[in-house]
C-alpha cells in the first residue's frame, strides 16, 4: 500500500524532516506541500501549493481531495507572545484548516506536532502547554478518520537540512552522546517522519504520542 501525503511547515525543520523522509519512503507515493514560501525542493513526487492565509483554504479544495494524510507541521513560537496572538496563529489556524481538510477527506489520518509538556487539561500555568492542550484536544473532535498528537522533544535534524537554526546544530553535534543515555527525549527527524507513515499505515492505540511512542512507531 501506498500513501499520499499534505505537509504543512515544510520551510520550518520539522516539516522539513517530515518531507525528506516522505521523499526517501517507497510507501509514499505523493506529496503536496501547502506553504506561504517555497522550499526549493524538487522531487517527482512533490507538489507544492503556495498560499497565504491557512485560516482560509477553500480556494485550494479541489487541490487537497483523494489524500490519506496531513502531515500538520506549521507552527510559531510562543516566545514573547501574549496568549490572545499565540491562541490565534496555533489554535485558530491550525483548527480553520483542518475542519476544511476533515469536510473534503473524512478518511484522512491527521498528524499535529505540538510538543513534549502540551497540557491537555487546558488548565495550567504554562500558556503554550495550555493552546497546544486545546488545540490537540479539539483537533481529536473532528470526523477525521484518525488524529494523533505528535509531542517531540529534542529532535536531531536529517543530513541535507536547509532549515536548522545554530541551537540545532550544536544538538546534531551531541546528539549521539544524548541518545545513550535517552531514547525518551532525544530523537531524529528521521524517526518523527517515519512514525507519521508508519501511525498512518497501520494506527496506534492512542491518539497522544509522546516521544517514547514517537520512537517505538518508527520502528514499524
Amino acid at each position: 500500500m501506498t500513501i499520499k501525503v499534505i505537509i504543512t511547515g515544510a520551510t520550518g525543520m520539522v516539516g522539513e524532516g517530515v518531507l525528506q523522509e516522505c521523499i526517501a519512503n517507497p510507501e509514499v507515493e505523493k506529496i503536496l506541500l501547502i506553504n506561504r514560501k517555497t522550499t526549493g525542493y524538487a522531487h517527482p513526487k512533490i507538489e507544492e501549493i503556495l498560499h497565504s492565509d491557512f485560516n482560509d483554504i477553500s480556494s485550494i479544495v479541489e487541490k487537497i481531495r483523494g489524500y490519506d494524510a496531513c502531515y500538520f507541521c506549521a507552527g510559531v513560537s510562543s516566545v514573547g507572545m501574549k496568549e490572545a496572538q499565540f491562541t490565534k496563529l496555533t489554535y485558530n489556524l491550525t483548527l480553520n484548516f483542518a475542519k476544511v481538510l476533515a469536510s473534503v477527506n473524512p478518511q484522512m489520518t491527521f498528524c499535529y506536532v505540538s510538543g513534549a509538556g502540551t497540557d491537555s487539561t487546558e488548565k495550567g500555568k504554562q500558556m503554550w502547554a495550555r493552546v497546544k492542550g486545546k488545540t490537540e484536544n479539539d483537533l481529536t473532535k473532528l470526523p477525521f478518520k484518525a488524529v494523533y498528537n505528535f509531542r517531540p522533544a529534542i529532535m536531531k535534524p536529517t543530513a541535507g537540512a536547509k532549515n536548522v537554526k545554530s541551537f540545532y546544530k550544536v544538538i546534531n553535534a551531541l546528539f549521539p552522546v544524548f541518545r545513550i543515555f535517552s531514547h525518551t527525549f532525544f530523537l531524529t527527524l528521521e524517526e518523527v517522519g517515519k512514525a507519521m507513515i508508519n501511525v498512518t499505515l497501520h494506527g496506534y492505540n492512542r491518539p497522544v504520542l509522546e516521544v517514547k511512542d514517537i520512537y517505538q512507531l518508527s520502528k514499524g
